[in-house]
């Protein structure tokens, strides 16, 4: 997929993108409002972690990785088979461009051919360009728990937010 108005290819994430894919991590984490993690994994840690399909990278003309976004299984419960968590992350540098909603278009196209029905994340409340961004991706919030980790010292609420496919029944 290109779309003229970011300049932006969307392929499979695969290991030839790891270490672009590992540094946009580190600076996500390095912001202090993308997750709880303190550092990156290695790669063979996150291609462990995340699931085979609906790996995705959002490209430039040039090949650079401007994004990505994967998703893990929430159980090994077979009544959980159609529900992921899923992470999506922008280098900063790629910010507004429209990179993270070519991410999660993709990613929710790629999830409901699967017969996946929920697509879900937790997301910091002081993240508002993540929230708006999943909010006009027809996400919705759930609810929020609060003070349910500590990082840096302090307590850290997380916004629950899903996505329901109307195409998978």
């Amino acid at each position: 997929m290109t779309s003229d108005r970011t300049a932006v290819r969307i392929a499979e994430l695969g290991s030839e993108h790891a270490d672009e894919v590992l540094a946009i991590y580190q600076l996500g984490i390095d912001e202090g409002n993308a997750t709880f993690e303190t550092t990156a994994p290695g790669w063979e840690v996150f291609d462990k972690a995340k699931l085979p399909a609906h790996r995705l990278v959002a490209l430039d003309p040039d090949g650079r990785v401007l994004g990505w976004a994967a998703v893990s299984a929430v159980s090994e419960r077979s009544a959980y088979a159609g529900v992921v968590e899923h992470s999506v992350y922008v280098h900063p540098d790629a910010r507004g461009r429209g990179v993270g909603a070519a991410l999660l278009d993709a990613l929710v196209r790629s999830t409901e051919a699967a017969g996946i029905w929920t697509v879900q994340s937790g997301i910091f409340p002081e993240n508002t360009a993540s929230l708006a961004l999943h909010r006009r991706a027809g996400f919705r919030v759930v609810g929020t728990r609060e003070r349910v980790g500590r990082q840096h010292g302090r307590w850290r609420d997380v916004v629950l937010v899903e996505r329901r496919s109307p195409a998978v029944n």
